[in-house]
């Protein structure tokens, strides 16, 4: 995909990302907020808040959002490194990126399995970056949001390794329990997990 001049000036510029990931952060929160100012109201929606005792106000909302506004302009703005470091890390990333191609390279070249079953097809994709950098804005939005959904993610994904707001929800409720974001096989290995269902029964 090409772009005018202009554009590709703004898409290389630093400002870029962050502009990107606090509109689609916004973007993805936008939803739940609306469900938070309807469901005081309307009890169909209210039936799926997962602490159904608590009440969003707008002083929070707008709380909240000054709040990342603030982290951006404090910890990552300033933290955008000088021309010299730039150049330094970038050209550290290419020659360990050149590395570790040239041995991935020629491994795929080398072992016909791995020709034929991956390197032939690894230019189909060209955007996965944008598409996981998008979904997990989605997701980390999902997990706050306070809402147990019927076609919220974890409710897609069998066997229950996919945790989801409920999961997260414990986290923030119990601190020491769900630590994973999403999946729940770390916290089940590591005996993190908390039976989501049993202590929301009992907690409401």
């Amino acid at each position: 995909m090409s772009f005018p001049p202009s554009q590709e000036d703004f898409l290389r510029s630093p400002l870029f990302p962050v502009l990107f990931s606090m509109t689609l952060y916004l973007s993805c929160c936008l939803p739940y907020l609306c469900l938070d100012t309807l469901s005081s109201r309307v009890a169909l929606v209210h039936r799926y808040k997962i602490q159904s005792q608590s009440r969003v106000t707008w002083a929070m909302a707008w709380s909240c959002l000054a709040t990342s506004l603030h982290t951006h302009a404090v910890f990552i703005f300033p933290l955008t490194p000088g021309s010299l470091r730039v150049a330094w890390d970038v050209l550290a990333c290419l020659l360990l990126f050149d590395l570790q191609y040239f041995v991935w390279h020629v491994l795929h070249h080398k072992v016909p399995w791995l020709y034929r079953t991956i390197h032939k097809v690894h230019h189909r994709y060209t955007a996965t970056f944008m598409f996981f950098f998008t979904l997990n804005i989605w997701l980390s939005v999902e997990d706050h949001s306070g809402y147990d959904l019927p076609w919220a993610p974890h409710r897609l994904v069998p066997f229950g390794l996919y945790g989801g707001s409920p999961h997260h929800d414990l986290h923030h409720l119990k601190f020491m329990v769900n630590y994973a974001p999403y999946f729940t096989h770390w916290d089940r290995l590591f005996v993190n997990m908390h039976n989501d269902l049993l202590f929301l029964q009992i907690l409401y």
